[in-house]
């Protein structure tokens, strides 16, 4: 894949900025046609989206529409239907010292924006962010992975075809793309990877005082308590750590289970990945494949430590590793030192689920959180943790509904997207007053003569 050249970046940059001054895109109807246009798109280049995320990672079809195509097209329907309530200005009050002014909320686009997205859902992660952009009336510069080659070659078919390069374009490249793009201004930058990565991102848009959303990652925990449901709980994380073969950020990367069920619970648990993947794992269409060598190399350095309860094999030339369960796992074993981002569920165990909780509170904050267990003591749970987003007797579902906010905290992000939040995330909320020239208290004027009865209503 051929790298965007520097100088072809600063000319889209420009254009853009040109774009955007013409007032166009802050047209709701501009938005709306733009997004029907999207979904358009979308559906006539969906096969060719999941022949590409077939090549890049043995993403079934099934998975792919389940995971990538259907999350956007869904996206955008809620932003076709809603888009004029949000972008509608917002009255709120205004106090009494203000009166007669009136006061309101307006959104308007924050500007050109540049998205960069990860390799892991390489469609949905680029193009449901795009989303949020044009919903909210911006100018938009894409950047793919490249470590997906095919799937960045259709999105920019995609893009180049159907789109005008002042309004949204695409760039292909690796970090010296990424180096040339972050050194340029950008009205906003959205940008989903690893927290390293996001570092890296926040310290170079500082320089311009540029506004970033980080959707990062790290060590989501799972609890299993006592008296879970031990059949449900064993589907659904199986379910949920193998999506993508362990390739999600919000997947759950690591097992709290109760010393009284944990044993039943692994061994529900391999029978869950029997019952979805069959006997031949490695066979199975509906089983994705690691994103590359270096990644398989570095997954395989984490089963040197603890007991593997299940799997262990690997095939490095076909970027195979076995959903694998390790036992017996102590918090300085190199697996719970970083993020695992492969199909590896490392098991730890506790008596008192202040133990889990103290040991979670001892580290970053996650992405996503996962409790099951009765309602009452999830509650407490939750109470006495923090975390991005988190579900109460499931996996990874908290990212479909539209009207809850999907992002991190601390060290797994900053900002939020997903339905409206994706519209705020490219807005800027600018505070309006209006006041009338029919009459002209005095109380704000110097000499303040007034300033006895103004400390009674202010």
């Amino acid at each position: 894949m051929i790298d965007t050249a520097e100088d072809i970046i600063i000319r889209h940059i420009a254009n853009q900025r040109a774009f955007f001054s013409t007032q166009q895109t802050k047209v709701i109807g501009f938005r709306l046609t733009q997004l029907r246009k999207l979904k358009q798109v979308i559906l006539k280049y969906q096969e060719k989206i999941e022949n590409a995320l077939w090549d890049d990672l043995h993403k079934s079809p099934e998975e792919s529409y389940l995971t990538e195509i259907s999350i956007v097209t869904s996206e955008i329907d809620n932003h076709i239907k809603r888009l004029k309530r949000w972008a509608r200005p917002q009255k709120v009050s205004t106090p009494i010292h203000l009166k007669p002014s009136s006061s309101k909320v307006i959104y308007e686009p924050l500007g050109v924006a540049l998205i960069v997205a990860p390799w892991n859902y390489p469609f949905q992660l680029l193009i449901n962010s795009l989303v949020g952009a044009i919903s909210s009336g911006c100018c938009c510069i894409l950047k793919p992975s490249p470590n997906t080659p095919n799937v960045a070659r259709v999105m920019e078919d995609m893009i180049v075809e159907n789109f005008d390069s002042n309004y949204i374009s695409l760039v292909q490249g690796g970090r010296d793309t990424n180096e040339i793009l972050f050194s340029q201004r950008f009205d906003i930058i959205f940008f989903t990877g690893s927290p390293k990565l996001g570092k890296v991102v926040m310290k170079a848009a500082a320089k311009n005082l540029t506004p970033v959303v980080l959707e990062l990652g790290g060590k989501s925990p799972c609890i299993v308590d006592a008296d879970a449901d031990i059949d449900i709980a064993a589907k659904r994380i199986a379910w949920g750590k193998l999506i993508n073969a362990g390739q999600t950020c919000i997947a759950p990367d690591y097992l709290f289970a109760h010393q009284s069920i944990k044993d039943e619970l692994l061994n529900k648990i391999a029978n869950s990945v029997q019952a979805m993947y069959g006997d031949n794992i490695k066979q199975s269409r509906f089983y994705p494949r690691i994103v590359n060598k270096q990644a398989v190399d570095r997954l395989s350095g984490l089963l040197n430590q603890g007991k593997i309860h299940t799997g262990g094999e690997i095939d490095a030339k076909e970027r195979f590793i076995a959903p694998t369960i390790i036992d017996d796992v102590e918090p300085d074993f190199l697996i719970m030192q970083e993020e695992i981002f492969g199909p590896i569920l490392p098991v730890m165990t506790f008596e008192n689920i202040d133990e889990a909780i103290t040991y979670i509170n001892k580290n970053e904050k996650p992405l996503a959180f996962y409790y099951f267990g009765k309602n009452k003591k999830a509650k407490q749970v939750l109470a006495k943790t923090s975390s991005g987003g988190a579900c109460v007797n499931d996996i990874l579902m908290h990212i479909v509904n539209h009207k809850l906010p999907f992002g991190g905290v601390g060290n797994s992000g900053m900002g939020k997207y997903h339905g409206k939040e994706s519209f705020l995330a490219f807005s800027n909320k600018r505070a309006i007053l209006t006041t009338p020239t029919w009459i002209d208290l005095p109380f704000k004027y110097v000499p303040f003569k007034y300033s006895k009865f103004i400390k009674k209503i202010i």
